[in-house]
């Protein structure tokens, strides 16, 4: 099933650069910090109590990723991702993955046009800025195979012929965890193309009694509306792409990596693009902070966040019950900082 979460936008090319109301000349890591600062406070509005997940969301957003949103039913993992989308003026579209669901329900088919005696391309929902796929885990493999091309080259190619997506282009995804039912294990090749893996987790009492207060008549998605649009947006992923990088955070990344692959209770390890995104979600955090520089603090916070979900563990490990969580924090202790890398903030 498809759905339009703004049914009023048509989704095009530049559908809102024209008439932004908001200011983007100034695209430094201040104006990234303030724009981080008011998306985040328009979702608080609909996912109280979950400040860290809100601010990685915008992370993935801002460094071009994609978001795995990964938990048990009914914490909110739908709920989160319309709000971030819905704080976007954008196009914007969702996706029920069913188990019925084919990969042309997602990138679009040919479809012949008997007055013109030609075949007419009819695009899919993945043809928007932010689409959100929901229970993506609930399709078969083939059909989430269809969103490997446009999450890592930002085209969706059909009968031969390659259409470019429009940028900023972002996949939302949730999924139940494996062991529920009626779930595929989404391949490692997908799983890789995802930056960041969150879980919202149960509130705590104080943010669950308030839901019950605030949630129980109306639905807060209902009434959000729209904080910034996909001109600011364009034009603050510029910015996070200046953010400085030295060449010793350059090579602390990629000790992090190598400690994965040679760890004895990880079969498969982080792969060159796990690395390349970390960096790319560290350079967003970065600037959410409001800094121009990455510092390894922020590739610390962010391992487990970018890497777990791409790490496969050996079958002793999961006899022995360690998790890919675990071992990449005692990674983010373990591993040397290189010299020069700690102070790259002097500069």
């Amino acid at each position: 099933m498809v759905d339009d979460l703004y049914p009023d936008i048509r989704h095009g090319a530049g559908a809102h650069a024209a008439t932004s109301p908001f200011d983007v000349a100034a695209t430094t890591t201040g104006s990234v910090r303030d724009a981080g600062a008011r998306i985040a406070a328009n979702i608080e509005q609909v996912i109280e109590g979950k400040p860290a997940a809100i601010r990685l969301g915008l992370a993935v957003m801002l460094a071009e990723g994609h978001l795995l949103i990964e938990d048990v039913p009914g914490v909110g993992k739908t709920k989160f991702a319309k709000a971030l989308a819905r704080s976007i003026d954008c196009s914007v579209r969702r996706v029920q993955f069913t188990p019925d669901l084919l990969p042309s329900d997602i990138t679009g088919v040919s479809v012949y046009n008997a007055e013109d005696r030609d075949f007419e391309f009819k695009p899919g929902p993945v043809f928007a800025n932010i689409v959100v796929g929901d229970e993506i885990n609930r399709a078969s493999p083939k059909t989430q195979a269809a969103l490997l091309e446009c999450m890592e080259e930002r085209q969706v190619t059909v009968d031969g012929v390659t259409y470019a997506l429009e940028a900023p282009f972002m996949v939302l995804a949730t999924q139940n965890p494996i062991d529920m039912e009626g779930t595929y294990p989404l391949p490692e090749a997908q799983r890789d193309r995802f930056t960041a893996r969150i879980s919202i987790g149960y509130p705590d009492r104080a943010a669950e009694i308030m839901m019950l207060g605030e949630h129980a008549s109306a639905d807060p998605l209902d009434s959000l509306r729209p904080v910034s649009d996909a001109t600011e947006v364009r034009a603050l992923i510029s910015a996070v792409r200046r953010v400085h990088v030295t060449d010793a955070i350059k090579a602390y990344a990629v000790d992090l990596a190598e400690a994965t692959r040679r760890a004895p209770e990880i079969r498969l390890g982080a792969s060159p693009r796990a690395t390349l995104q970390l960096l790319r979600a560290a350079k967003a955090w970065a600037a959410l902070e409001g800094r121009e520089y990455v510092i390894p603090d922020d590739l610390q916070y962010l391992l487990v966040r970018v890497v777990a979900h791409r790490l496969l563990m050996t079958s002793d490990a999961h006899i022995e019950g360690r998790t890919a969580e675990d071992l990449l924090s005692r990674i983010a202790q373990s591993v040397p900082i290189p010299a020069g890398a700690q102070p790259a903030g002097s500069r």
